[in-house]
């Protein structure tokens, strides 16, 4: 049966010394693999298609069969490594936490342990009539987010 730590340790070999991560290894049954690839500085097609050869060379298929995919990540889809996180900041994140709140922001910062955020919402000021712009910069752990997703902006 082919595991999913043989496959992410194939693709490592293959990466190593490259700007390029993994995301996401999948073995579903009837050996279905899934590979989701990034990149510090994004991932090519080309890039993807090379190591889709380095697995195809590797995984004998007379052996066992399979099905591979492997692909950079959908947009649409969450941020799953802290890679992703630090390689997307300056741009816009929307984050669920575990409760169920919302919070969209620029992203600004990204370390190992955690995000930060600036938000902007218009509240009321004591002392001043009507509603302010009042930026606030939000520091939250990794564990404090259920999903984060780059919100999509078109200017």
């Amino acid at each position: 049966m082919i595991t999913q730590e043989t496959v992410t340790r194939l693709i490592e070999d293959k990466i190593a010394g490259s700007d390029m991560f993994i995301v996401d290894v999948t073995v579903r049954p009837g050996n279905v693999i899934d590979v989701t690839l990034d990149g510090d500085s994004g991932v090519t097609i080309e890039a993807c298609t090379d190591v889709h050869r380095h697995l195809l060379h590797e995984m004998d298929r007379e052996v066992e069969d399979y099905s591979l995919e492997v692909s950079s990540p959908d947009l649409t889809k969450p941020l799953k490594v802290v890679r992703q996180y630090i390689k997307n900041v300056g741009r816009d994140l929307a984050v669920k936490k575990p409760d169920k709140t919302k919070i969209e922001g620029e992203l600004i910062g990204a370390t190992e342990t955690g995000i930060t955020l600036k938000t902007s919402q218009k509240e009321e000021v004591p002392g001043k009539k009507g509603k302010k712009l009042v930026e606030r910069e939000i520091n939250l752990e990794y564990a404090e987010i259920a999903e984060a997703k780059i919100m999509i902006r078109f200017k």
